[in-house]
């Protein structure tokens, strides 16, 4: 078996693990690739010539997954000649020359500062036959300078800012994506309106911690001016943020949400502990009354607004009255989602090293009885809708089981799932005629823990040039905005095309 025929590209696969950070990261790679004459390959071809995978390095296993990946491509690289295997993102970044080491079949290691060299690093791979590890400290130049291949028709990621300030004990994110650099309000509106203007309808800020935004130019308001700024982009349906921190949480943004009407009402709050005492052992700077004061001043302003949260469960330390407090604050927050996690010791993390390190048995006990709790109250919340119209930006993928249900599925502008039955002919939305990206308002008939069901016939269908994007099989790419932060140095040289095979 060989690599692609002669005068046809390389083939490439992005497998992509972790946040929604690694998944836009994930697209910058298959921007990068494409423009350097690589096409992605068919979903049935299990045999590309390029498997980039992007990792993630926040949970305990993603080291066992990543080498239990790579051993599985072992042999399928035997058997396929001149096929290439690179490794980027967290994990690449902290274990840089030891992925090498142990899976010496890897032919490129790069980290979260240099994903503009991916494709330079793969020709050199090829041309000396040996592997390629190349680890910046900082970055090169800001990620969105980069091209990007949109997996979305509909919406879309904007990262406002990388990296993260803060030093929380648990986290290894600030280590492996560095201080935060944030861009420019201007180049931030320029690449929202290119995804407009590409029928996208609902874009996500997108940082590590968006609250903070403005810090590197000295305007700790500028994320509620960046939100207002978004109102006032027509085309534009949908602005939702992630990730917020309490700590940085102004009443100006809560007013920009409130007052934006394009801006959902729907929040993505990290609690991590409803512990004071953990709270300050994870080094989280603020304290669950500021917390539920928060959350009270965004209800008050916008009383249909969706909150969720992360929370970790066992960190070391934490004892039964820890946990009770914990749960006391998810009952009082009453949230329509969690992100409910099992402490994860992560090597480089002064966590790591703590005295008390919990059981996993004891870990596991109270991580169920978070679950349960989270679910009866999620469910209480959801039941609140039944008879209620929503409005449903069809989405692909949301609904495992559509396909047996005879359901479509999307997002209500809260951010909650619907599972939406399709109008018979004659009716708005008939059976066929709505596609992904489409506007549908329906009624919800059944409420889960976790998800709504409208099993009425839509209420209304709007056809959107998000729908026609997708119907055409035609999705949005974004060229590299190049404003932000300059390129260190001189420009990486980029090998020249050649006739037949794209050697990049």
């Amino acid at each position: 078996m060989t690599t692609a025929a002669a005068g046809s590209p390389r083939t490439y696969q992005v497998r992509t693990y972790g946040c929604q950070m690694n998944v836009h990261d994930s697209e910058r790679i298959s921007g990068l690739l494409e423009q350097a004459g690589y096409v992605r390959v068919a979903e049935s071809d299990d045999n590309p010539d390029v498997v980039v995978f992007n990792t993630c390095a926040v949970r305990e296993n993603a080291d066992n997954r990543l080498y239990g990946n790579l051993g599985h491509l072992r042999p399928v690289k035997d058997r396929h000649p001149g096929m290439q295997i690179a490794v980027g993102g967290c994990l690449a970044q902290k274990d840089r020359g030891d992925i090498v080491r142990k899976a010496p079949w890897v032919d490129v290691v790069f980290g979260t500062h240099n994903i503009g060299s991916l494709p330079v690093l793969l020709e050199r791979a090829r041309h000396n036959t040996a592997a390629e590890v190349e680890i910046l400290e900082a970055l090169d130049v800001f990620p969105s300078t980069l091209p990007t291949r949109r997996e979305s028709t509909y919406a879309g990621w904007v990262s406002i800012s990388v990296g993260c300030n803060n030093t929380c004990t648990f986290c290894i994110v600030p280590a492996l994506r560095g201080r935060e650099k944030d861009r420019r309000p201007g180049d931030v509106l320029a690449e929202v309106r290119a995804l407009v203007a590409e029928g996208v309808l609902e874009v996500t800020l997108l940082g590590q911690n968006v609250n903070s935004y403005g810090v590197e130019f000295g305007d700790r308001y500028a994320f509620g001016k960046l939100l207002r700024a978004c109102g006032d982009i027509d085309g534009l349906e949908r602005v939702r943020f992630t990730s917020p921190h309490p700590k940085d949480f102004t009443d100006d943004v809560i007013a920009a949400m409130a007052e934006t009407p394009n801006v959902c009402h729907s929040l993505h709050m990290p609690l991590q502990s409803g512990s004071d005492d953990v709270l300050r052992a994870m080094r989280r700077s603020y304290r669950s009354e500021r917390y539920l004061g928060i959350i009270d001043k965004v209800r008050a302003a916008m009383p249909d607004a969706a909150i969720t949260t992360d929370i970790i469960v066992g960190f070391p330390g934490e004892t039964e009255a820890d946990f009770a407090q914990t749960l006391d604050v998810v009952r009082a927050a009453r949230f329509s989602s969690a992100f409910t996690f099992q402490y994860s010791k992560r090597p480089g993390t002064p966590a790591a090293t703590m005295p008390d390190q919990l059981p996993k048995q004891v870990v596991q006990e109270r991580y169920e009885r978070l679950v349960a709790c989270v679910e009866e109250i999620t469910w209480a919340e959801n039941r609140k809708l039944v008879g209620e119209t929503v409005e449903v930006l069809v989405a692909v993928g949301e609904g495992r089981k559509d396909e047996r249900t005879g359901r479509l599925s999307g997002r209500a502008r809260d951010g909650r799932l619907v599972h939406f039955a399709a109008g018979a002919a004659g009716q708005p939305g008939a059976a066929g005629t709505i596609r992904p990206g489409d506007i549908v308002h329906t009624t919800v008939t059944y409420a889960a823990p976790h998800h709504l069901n409208a099993d009425g016939a839509p209420l209304a269908h709007r056809r959107t040039r998000a729908g026609d994007a997708a119907e055409a099989g035609r999705a949005p790419r974004t060229p590299g905005v190049s404003l932000g932060l300059p390129t260190v140095g001189p420009p990486a040289a980029q090998p020249a095309p050649t006739t037949g095979c794209a050697a990049h």
